[in-house]
């Protein structure tokens, strides 16, 4: 190609950079003769500037079969239920309701929502937990007379404390088998468990028991299966006589013999000038102190208390009368208290399987606070509390007490301030009976077995497991 021509497209003025183009863009970019010529977007572009006359024609006919097609396509579809058409047009009524701006019907649904909270039942704390029942004596008026007496002693609280309640729970199973007289097509031993479901029922019913009565619930309900699988059988006699005697030495060796062992084990861990502080009312730490005082041993006692219950007056009592020397303070001032304490001794009613103590509430307080001074913690248990059972905290499992102990503070005759709780919104009054205290804050387990580490509380359920059947039915 000869280097002096150049192209026509070359030689037209190209617009400058940044400034606006001065004419069209065919008159622009393309020739004059080429005016009437589309531009193409690419060279492989078929040329459709010649079109058929006909293209118009072709396009309706295309779109008029489309349109065939579709309404085939939409008399085939089933038509739609009538509950579902329904459905559809009280939404659409329900959405065009609420977008309108009335103001006349708003007032209306937040009066009735008010009614309806005023309605509504009072929530409580913890409605896992039930509370205790009163006796009914018409509806159980066919139990025996000294399950109808022990259920009201509990639920006056009258019988207090792990042992007391446990030796008053097999002293009246006890009585119940030795009245039974089963039915003349029955045997004792084929008819006692079925005679002793209701009695235990009505106690749970009346007051929930504790960790250490579930246990010897269990050993009750494992002796009676023994006597079952004992070949030959024995006589109605012979059985009710072997299954009390059972009841009896289980008193005798793991209640009785099992305090006199602690209280020896307990005797070597007090010595003279020490300031001993105890929580309520331990029957063992009971006879501990009192047996340091028959010894000669000189100490004195802190007595920490909490209502409702306030157990700590009763040792309070038997402890001064003994000529101990005794002070007496409520759970609000622990911290003032354990400045001169030397030991703290304290009872249960369980023992975890992770090492905690499930004890009377306030312990688990007194435990931590006294593990923040330093203070060695010892808690007296028997072996038969022991149980197989973790919990970490006091609400998966614990007992409601009543919250009228909780209101009434004065024994005047006027009306206490919260008298009338019950009527009071947004407030809830909770009562519980029990709380655990974690491993960590308790030194020492004494048992009639020796002095353990609470990392032992596996071990120790592990040897005892025999006596209590591997069998951990819930009650």
């Amino acid at each position: 190609m000869d280097s002096n021509k150049s192209t026509p497209i070359l030689q037209s003025s190209s617009p400058a950079i940044g400034q606006p183009m001065s004419s069209s863009y065919g008159e622009q970019w393309l020739g004059s003769e080429d005016s009437h010529v589309r531009r193409r977007s690419s060279l492989n572009t078929p040329d459709t500037s010649t079109r058929s006359p006909n293209r118009f024609g072709k396009s309706h006919s295309l779109r008029g079969e489309r349109r065939v097609a579709q309404g085939k396509q939409k008399a085939e579809k089933p038509e739609k239920p009538e509950k579902l058409r329904i459905e559809l047009q009280k939404r659409v009524k329900i959405s065009s309701s609420n977008n309108s701006p009335s103001t006349t019907e708003k007032p209306e649904p937040t009066k009735k929502k008010t009614q309806s909270q005023q309605q509504t039942p009072r929530r409580g704390i913890l409605n896992h937990l039930e509370l205790d029942k009163k006796p009914d004596s018409e509806r159980f008026k066919d139990l025996h007379p000294a399950v109808l007496t022990l259920g009201l002693l509990f639920s006056e609280y009258k019988i207090v404390g792990s042992n007391a309640r446990c030796v008053a729970v097999l002293e009246t199973l006890s009585k119940v088998i030795r009245d039974h007289r089963p039915p003349s097509n029955a045997s004792f031993v084929r008819h006692i468990q079925k005679h002793l479901d209701p009695h235990i029922a009505f106690l749970l019913n009346i007051r929930s028991f504790s960790l250490s009565i579930r246990e010897i619930v269990r050993y009750v309900k494992k002796a009676v299966a023994d006597l079952v699988a004992i070949h030959p059988p024995l006589s109605d006699m012979e059985a009710r006589i072997q299954l009390t005697n059972t009841i009896a030495h289980f008193i005798r060796a793991r209640i009785t013999i099992a305090d006199q062992l602690i209280i020896q084990y307990g005797l070597s861990k007090i010595e003279n000038g020490d300031v001993i502080l105890t929580f309520a009312k331990s029957s063992v730490v009971e006879s501990l102190l009192l047996k340091a005082k028959q010894i000669g041993k000189k100490f004195s006692v802190i007595i920490v208390d909490s209502r409702p219950l306030l157990e700590g007056k009763n040792l309070l009592t038997k402890l001064t009368k003994a000529g101990i020397a005794c002070k007496y303070a409520l759970i609000s001032s622990i911290y003032v208290l354990l400045k001169n304490v030397t030991k703290v001794f304290m009872g249960t009613h369980a023992i975890l399987n992770n090492g905690s103590s499930y004890s009377r509430i306030g312990s688990a307080a007194v435990a931590m606070a006294a593990t923040d001074k330093k203070i060695p913690v010892m808690v007296c248990a028997e072996t038969y509390k022991f149980i197989n059972r973790t919990q970490v905290d006091s609400l998966v499992m614990n007992e409601k007490g009543d919250p009228e102990r909780l209101v009434r503070t004065k024994q005047y005759d006027t009306s206490p301030i919260l008298a009338d709780w019950k009527h009071t919104p947004n407030l809830n009054i909770l009562n519980l009976m029990y709380d655990v205290t974690p491993a960590k804050y308790i030194s020492l387990v004494i048992t009639e077995i020796g002095m353990i580490p609470c990392t032992s509380a596996p071990v120790i359920w592990r040897e005892y497991n025999e006596v209590f059947g591997k069998t951990m039915d819930e009650l």
